[in-house]
């Protein structure tokens, strides 16, 4: 008779278990995986204070999670358990995101190229030398430009609404387009209405089916965090800064072309910032890549994590344990 079912049998009748025999609530224990141990760090890079979040083995293949605007490696709070059995899974905040410091934006340069550089230094002193990336949003132009200072360090992509294409910047973007021709105040102030609550709720439930999976600590968080003095300053030279990403997308097409990296893309396809036009053309330069559209909008995590968890760790297990 199966073990499990005599430790059942003598649990509801009272009776003590038999020598070497373990209890029935020890077998559902012990069935059950170990939850993931997460740390919360910090590491001062370039005179900042960085922070990050880290979980599994120091020896494991690394995955690191960029993450995207107006929020933190706080999007990655639920996927990081789900990922931190097999992998060292690291997800930093951005200077001016999060927990990272945020210095005043006349004494530090709130660029991508100084993002990515203060990822490279961080990943350096924590001894991640080689690295899957996940890049969503922000975190596509941080981690591809990263690419571009060691291609040879990255193990795998994976592509959450992260856009490398003219084609995946629609008309969302022409205000901001027009920001970076001007450069003029009268422009710069225009683009203040996408750090209000309402454009940061929007952000997370706008094309999503059961706004019920979405969580408002989400938008309250990230907006507290954007109302802090001097961040308007921050997020406005992003914005401005972000028309420097576009000249780069044929040198990482190129990388995509030339290292050929395995890549799972995972887009909602109802994301009106980064819209689905942008996830196709991935398919040119990596075909081989494994593409999943969802139903749901910007932030996928949220609503679809039950769905991009299991194809994630499908597609690392093959890539990186193989």
């Amino acid at each position: 008779m199966n073990r499990f079912v005599i430790a059942l049998g003598l649990s509801l009748a009272g009776l003590a278990p038999l020598p070497g025999v373990a209890t029935a609530a020890d077998m559902i224990t012990a069935a059950r995986p170990a939850p993931a141990v997460i740390h919360y760090r910090y590491a001062t890079v370039d005179g900042v204070k960085v922070f990050y979040r880290e979980a599994g083995r120091k020896d494991a293949p690394v995955v690191l999670l960029l993450h995207g605007f107006p929020t933190s490696s706080h999007m990655f709070r639920n996927l990081i358990p789900l990922l931190a059995d097999r992998y060292r899974v690291i997800a930093p905040d951005y200077p001016g995101f999060g927990y990272s410091d945020a210095p005043d934006h006349t004494r530090f340069t709130y660029s991508f190229a100084h993002y990515a550089d203060i990822v490279d230094d961080l990943l350096g002193q924590i001894g991640a030398t080689n690295y899957a990336l996940y890049v969503m949003d922000y975190g596509a132009p941080v981690g591809y430009r990263l690419a571009l200072k060691h291609p040879e360090r990255v193990t795998a992509l994976v592509v959450q609404n992260g856009n490398a294409y003219e084609e995946g910047l629609k008309g969302f973007w022409d205000p901001i387009r027009a920001y970076w021709a001007s450069g003029s105040e009268k422009d710069r102030e225009v683009q203040k209405g996408i750090l209000t609550l309402d454009a940061t709720k929007f952000q997370y439930t706008d094309g999503v089916r059961d706004v019920s999976r979405i969580s408002p600590d989400n938008w309250l968080q990230d907006q507290a965090l954007l109302d802090r003095p001097g961040n308007n300053e921050i997020q406005l030279d992003l914005f401005y800064d972000y028309r420097t990403n576009l000249p780069l997308y044929p040198q990482f097409q190129k990388f995509f072309r030339d290292r050929k990296p395995p890549t799972l893309i995972v887009w909602g396809k109802n994301d009106k910032i980064f819209p689905e036009a942008g996830a196709h053309p991935y398919l040119k330069d990596l075909p081989d890549a494994e593409m999943h559209i969802l139903d749901t909008g910007h932030f996928a995590l949220e609503d679809k994590l039950d769905e991009i968890a299991p194809l994630m760790n499908d597609f690392l297990d093959r890539t990186l344990l193989k």
